[in-house]
């Protein structure tokens, strides 16, 4: 059993309130994950800038002080404005240069570091331990920003570690968090693996999550991979996906994990349970509805 609340907010107005409504979300789906949680955000200044390509880095303390990393970043990458910052138990590091460039500086400067978030909009934190301390940590509440995605772990398929926290970025802007289980996921790994591409855990979500950046890859819009995924992936899930710019839903053909979307003119939110909603505004009016099983459900900013 894991808990999803995610949050997308089209109405600026309320950018400024993300955190704070992300935050009462992520409240009310502790008991569902009490063993560690993640947590994505979007376009939080302070955190991202477009432009600007911004790392997400497990854990704060990666091995040297954060002087020494913006120094071997600035020596690698000159001109870039290398910037490195620790929240919470996050750090994240940012240049004015492409992903893959960052990366690769990253990868030098720290090869054991993890990376589990990139792109110019997205800012992954993830940590062990109770939600609402791992959220705090981090300073969710007063953070602002157009989409949040939160997710708490109760771990049934692999250890209780951070790596293995939800939500899983393995492309740029690309989040993935699930409640459920894949049952066939190392058959599907080996023939990713097969087609080049790595893995950082063992955790049966990073496998959704690959399989969706490589058919993005391929040319998919983001409710084709999903549709493709369901013709692929066997078991019982709950899935939530989010972009720079779009947010999307699918359950299981037979819809066994629980999911409920409130919509408004003002926002889109999803969440593991109802009780997860009720204190956002406008809730009274907001079209409820259950997501019908194997349909895949987006919305874009």
């Amino acid at each position: 059993m894991c808990g999803i609340a995610a949050l997308q907010l089209r109405n600026p107005s309320l950018h400024p309130q993300m955190g704070s409504l992300l935050s009462s979300m992520l409240c009310q789906i502790v008991d569902r994950g009490p063993d560690s949680a993640g947590l994505a955000v979007y376009d939080t200044p302070g955190l991202v800038s477009e432009g600007t390509a911004t790392l997400s880095l497990l854990g704060k303390d990666q091995g040297l002080p954060v002087t020494d990393i913006t120094a071997a970043l600035a020596a690698l990458l000159p001109s870039a404005a290398a910037a490195v910052k620790v929240v919470g138990d996050t750090t994240l590091v940012s240049a004015a240069v492409g992903t893959g460039l960052l990366v690769k500086a990253v990868s030098e400067t720290l090869p054991q570091a993890t990376i589990i978030g990139r792109g110019e909009h997205v800012a992954v934190m993830k940590s062990v331990g109770h939600p609402m301390e791992i959220a705090a940590e981090h300073g969710l509440e007063a953070m602002s920003g157009s989409q949040g995605l939160s997710h708490t772990r109760m771990a049934t398929e692999s250890a209780v570690t951070a790596g293995g926290s939800h939500p899983f970025s393995v492309a740029d802007d690309l989040c993935l968090v699930h409640n459920g289980s894949f049952s066939n996921h190392a058959t599907i790994r080996r023939n990713l693996v097969r087609d080049g591409v790595v893995f950082d855990s063992d955790n049966d979500t990073e496998v959704g999550a690959r399989y969706i950046a490589s058919r993005l890859q391929q040319g998919d819009d983001l409710e084709t991979a999903l549709t493709n995924l369901g013709k692929v992936f066997d078991g019982f899930y709950t899935l939530v996906v989010t972009t720079a710019d779009s947010m999307a839903v699918v359950r299981d053909p037979i819809a066994c994990k629980p999911a409920i979307i409130a919509e408004t003119d003002d926002y889109v939110a999803m969440a593991s349970e109802y009780r997860a909603l009720a204190a956002l505004p406008g809730i009274e009016t907001a079209r409820i509805f259950e997501p019908e099983p194997g349909k895949v459900y987006t919305w874009s900013l």
